[in-house]
């Protein structure tokens, strides 16, 4: 219970921890404000879903997807949010954006620009009954750039904190509406050139009053801090990076918040007050898609594409800490590309590459627990795992989700399939888990 309370003392996810109001509307199982849920580590202190399900047994509803994306649901008291593109019938011309490097790699896999008009939307669905309480169209437009097969136009999942909701769409802006749908502000940041047109989806992070964008590209990358009433711009930094997908996450460090961002030449961590860089640490591969894990004086950062790493790095340090005894641990072998890692009390459990090939570790020590432990029904996983009540449920990209206990041990406790296709996380909220599909959100609960 104390590394519980410790850890929610520090969570950048819960708004508004950082405002002494927390779960003012309600109770703790009602809530899964952001990505990675109100720890940022994917764990749901007090929720207790199912372990079981399928098509036929402890579905409590089902509802079509509407448009494409991967951005997963967030939920708050009666409410689930998340963001979309819809194409539509219509054609036109984007503006023309000069790559930033005209001899840059081609698009991968045919990632061509689109002709389509498409509607980047907002959705708002009832908790209790999956019915649409709104849908609002935040900009209409040719997207500049097209993105890998595997991604989308909506891969940036929102933040909120009971009363408004924020979402960003990177180069389509970050847009603000409160949770009855009225429109509050939106702020352009300019547009993003991603490496090889393989997309954008950095989730914006919330810490009290304060927004956090980072938008990592083959331009000028920067970090931005808004006022999340008005959108305001707080202050602005310039990052020595290319293209990167990983969230922020936010630590209380002696007093301080500070912003930490994985990426693939530094991760680096801000004042949130004024932006200013308090340390920094090298060593993360290619393409950084993970987020940062932060608990007990400790932030993890793991990245897996030509290359693996994984990092235990010690905060209350300032200055470069590459190499330095400021990273507590490390571990170069069978990290993840996709997934984010998830902390669920003393144990860090990580996938290889995106296989359900899964390794945990002791969180403190570095201690391996077990490595490359295969589940073999999930195979394939860009989903992040989530976990609550002593379990942990990896979801692969077919369907097959596979629930284990959360041990130094590995034992399935559960293999469950459904008919349709995930790479959205999903969200754990009291008794209820949501798994966002190509095609249907699934709300899955005890009949």
């Amino acid at each position: 219970m104390n590394r519980i309370i410790q850890t929610l003392t520090i969570s950048i996810f819960m708004a508004a921890l950082w405002t002494g109001d927390i779960f003012a509307a309600g109770s703790a199982e009602d809530y899964w404000p952001a990505w990675r849920g109100p720890l940022g580590s994917g764990v749901s202190p007090t929720g207790n879903p199912p372990a079981t399900w399928s098509e036929t047994q402890n579905i409590q509803w089902k509802v079509p997807v509407p448009g494409k994306g991967t951005s997963s649901p967030i939920v708050w008291a009666d409410r689930i949010f998340f963001v979309t593109a819809v194409e539509t019938d219509r054609q036109g011309k984007p503006e023309p954006t000069p790559r930033a490097d005209a001899n840059a790699p081609a698009p991968f896999h045919g990632g061509k620009t689109p002709k389509n008009v498409y509607k980047f939307d907002m959705v708002c669905l009832d908790r209790a009954t999956g019915h649409t309480l709104w849908q609002k169209t935040v900009r209409e437009e040719v997207p500049h750039e097209g993105h890998h097969p595997d991604h989308g136009f909506a891969s940036y999942s929102p933040v909120t904190d009971g009363n408004h909701v924020w979402a960003s769409f990177g180069s389509r802006g970050v847009h603000c509406y409160d949770v009855n749908g009225v429109h509050q502000w939106s702020r352009d940041l300019g547009r993003m050139t991603t490496k090889m047109m393989f997309g954008e989806g950095s989730s914006p992070a919330l810490a009290g009053n304060t927004l956090i964008v980072v938008m990592d590209h083959e331009g000028e990358s920067f970090i931005y801090a808004l006022d999340k009433s008005t959108g305001q711009m707080l202050w602005k930094q310039a990052r020595d990076e290319d293209t990167a997908w990983a969230t922020p996450a936010v630590a209380a460090v002696n007093g301080t918040l500070q912003v930490i961002v994985s990426a693939t030449n530094r991760i680096r961590s801000y004042d949130l007050r004024t932006g200013e860089m308090i340390w920094q640490c090298g060593g993360q591969t290619q393409n950084v898609i993970p987020s940062p894990i932060v608990s007990n004086g400790l932030v993890f950062c793991t990245s897996g594409f030509r290359g693996s790493e994984l990092q235990a790095i010690e905060l209350g340090h300032t200055g470069d800490l590459t190499d330095t005894r400021a990273v507590r641990w490390r571990v170069n072998k069978a990290t993840p590309y996709v997934p984010s890692p998830i902390l669920y009390g003393d144990n860090l459990y990580v996938c290889s590459m995106n296989k359900a090939a899964v390794s945990c570790y002791h969180a403190e020590t570095g201690r391996l627990n077990f490595a490359e432990e295969d589940l073999d029904a999930v195979k394939d996983i860009y989903a992040s795992p989530v976990g609550a009540a002593g379990r942990v449920y990896f979801v692969g990209r077919k369907g097959v989700t596979q629930v284990i206990r959360n041990a130094e041990k590995l034992d399935i406790l559960a293999t469950n399939r459904l008919n349709d296709e995930f790479d959205a996380s999903p969200a754990i909220a009291g008794n209820q888990i949501f798994l966002k599909g190509k095609r249907n959100l699934y709300c899955i609960r005890q009949r």
